[in-house]
């Protein structure tokens, strides 16, 4: 069954935290939305890949997507300043919904104080700031926690979160 996407997605995210995941989620049927918080275009931390932002912030709701992707970079730690970002990505952990974090893309569950008794992985700089949150960190390539977060620490680890990422959206 093909589900509903969110993004959230600003400038100097990692390339390829972005397009290997979604394209894997396109050949699945899912829909990816890309949200910032405001429209126009985005740019990749490497300069490879440029994204058109499909909504602002304001103008979506949590029940409007099935689940969440957070890829890394520095864009997740742009997005956690803006209140109505961590609103949203907090929603999602909330009702259980998937929810798909790469690299610095936790940087938005921190915030959103949803990582308490949680097993995560994330990229190694984040990792006190991840235990500190009340996260259970694990130095692994992928961690999937309740068949609903889904985490993985760097592009070294693709493959294994597409595929966790993928059967979780099953």
């Amino acid at each position: 069954m093909s589900k509903k996407i969110a993004v959230l997605v600003t400038d100097l995210f990692e390339d390829v935290e972005y397009t290997d995941p979604a394209k894997a989620f396109e050949e699945e049927g899912h829909t990816l939305t890309k949200i910032d918080v405001k429209t126009g275009e985005v740019t990749g931390k490497q300069g490879e890949t440029t994204l058109t932002i499909d909504k602002a912030i304001a103008d979506v709701k949590p029940e409007d997507f099935d689940a969440l992707f957070l890829p890394g970079g520095f864009s997740p730690d742009i997005l956690r300043a803006d209140d109505q970002v961590i609103a949203f990505t907090k929603s999602f952990m909330d009702e259980g919904k998937p929810v798909m974090a790469i690299c610095h893309g936790p940087q938005l569950l921190i915030n959103a104080e949803t990582l308490k008794g949680r097993d995560v992985t994330g990229f190694k700089s984040i990792a006190i700031d991840l235990k500190n949150a009340g996260a259970n960190f694990h130095d692994k390539e992928v961690v999937v926690c309740g068949n609903q977060l889904v985490t993985s620490r760097t592009p070294d680890d693709m493959e294994a979160f597409v595929r966790e990422s993928v059967n979780v959206l099953k």
